[in-house]
C-alpha cells in the first residue's frame, strides 16, 4: 500500500522524507506555502537534494504537495483569481525541484457567479497556468515534472468540483482553452470525505461509484486518494474529516478503498485530525488488516 499522510514543512523538505519513513510511509503530502495565508519559504536546493535523495533509495511514490486554501481560481475578484494565478505558477516553479510531484487545489467557490462562471474562470486559470510553466521551461530546455489535480469538493457553501460532472467540465474545459490534450499533465485527487459529503455512497456502493467515475472523469484521469474519515452523514455538503474508523464512512468501507483493484496502486494520503503518531497507528492498521 502506498500511504502517507500530510506532513508538516517545520523541518524542511528533508524533514518530510524522514517523517514519513519514522511512521511507515512510502510517500506524504504538504503544503506548498502557508495554507491560510500564501506566503512561501524559498526553496533550499540542497535540502531539496537530501529529500530527493531519501525518496529514490526507500522508493517513495509520489508526493503529494497542496495548493493553500487562499487559492481561489474562480473568486468575483479579479485581484483574488490573479492571486491564485500568481501563486500556482510560482508552485510550479518550485516544485521542479522535487520532481514527479503531484499538485493538488481546490478548484474554487464561484461566489456568487454561479457554477457555469466558476467553471470556466478555474479551467482558465489552469490553461493559463499551464502555458506560462510550459514556455518558461522549454526557454531552458526543460520540461515540467508536476501534474496538477483537481480535488474532488463536498459542495459547501459555492464550491465547484462537487460532482464528477463539474470536475469532468473543468478537466474538458481547460483543455480546450490550453489548445490541446492534457492527459499526464491534468488529473484528478479523489477525497473519500468529500465525495461522501457530496453524496457518492462509498459505503454501500463503492463499485459503482468507481465505475460512475470511470465513466465520466476516466480513472486514467485519477492520480492520488485523500483517505479520510467523516464526521457527517452522506450527502451533508461539510466537508469535516474524522479520524479512520470513527466517522460515518467507517474503517471496513475505507479498508475496501485501499484494496479496490482500480484504486490500489494510487498514493492514499491521510488527512485526519491526528499527531504523527496517531497516523502512524493508521496506517499500521490499514496495512496489517
Amino acid at each position: 500500500m502506498n500511504i502517507g499522510y500530510h506532513e508538516s514543512l517545520a523541518d524542511g523538505l528533508e524533514g518530510l522524507g524522514i517523517e514519513a519513513l519514522n511512521v511507515g510511509a512510502n510517500t506524504f503530502a504538504f503544503f506548498t506555502r502557508n495554507p491560510r495565508g500564501g506566503v512561501a519559504k524559498p526553496i533550499d536546493l540542497e535540502d531539496a537534494a537530501r529529500l530527493n535523495k531519501i525518496r529514490t533509495e526507500n522508493n517513495f511514490v509520489a508526493p503529494v504537495a497542496h495548493a493553500p486554501y487562499t487559492m481561489n481560481p474562480c473568486s468575483a475578484n479579479e485581484g483574488l483569481r490573479q492571486y491564485a494565478l500568481d501563486m500556482m505558477i510560482d508552485d510550479f516553479r518550485r516544485l521542479q525541484n522535487i520532481p514527479g510531484s503531484l499538485y493538488n487545489f481546490h478548484p474554487g467557490s464561484h461566489t456568487g457567479q454561479g457554477e457555469d462562471a466558476g467553471i470556466d474562470l478555474t479551467s482558465t486559470m489552469i490553461a493559463s497556468a499551464l502555458k506560462t510553466v510550459d514556455e518558461e521551461l522549454a526557454a531552458k530546455n526543460e520540461k515540467c515534472s508536476t501534474i496538477l489535480l483537481i480535488e474532488t469538493m463536498a459542495g459547501k457553501g459555492s464550491e465547484i468540483g462537487k460532482t464528477f460532472d463539474e470536475v469532468k467540465r473543468i478537466y474538458d474545459s481547460a483543455c480546450e482553452k490550453y489548445g490541446a490534450s492534457l492527459e499526464g499533465r491534468l488529473g484528478v485527487c479523489m477525497d473519500t470525505c468529500h465525495i461522501w459529503d457530496g453524496g457518492y455512497d462509498i459505503v454501500n456502493n463503492l463499485d459503482q461509484v468507481i465505475s460512475d467515475f470511470d465513466k465520466i472523469v476516466g480513472l486514467k484521469n485519477l492520480y492520488a486518494i485523500h483517505l479520510n474519515d467523516s464526521m457527517n452523514p452522506l450527502g451533508a455538503h461539510k466537508d469535516r474529516h474524522e479520524k479512520i474508523g470513527q466517522g460515518h464512512i467507517g474503517f471496513e468501507a475505507l479498508k475496501r478503498v485501499t484494496v479496490h483493484p482500480a484504486l490500489k496502486d494510487l498514493p492514499f494520503i491521510l488527512e485526519t485530525p491526528n499527531e504523527s503518531s496517531g497516523y502512524k497507528k493508521e496506517i499500521e492498521m490499514l496495512r496489517s488488516n
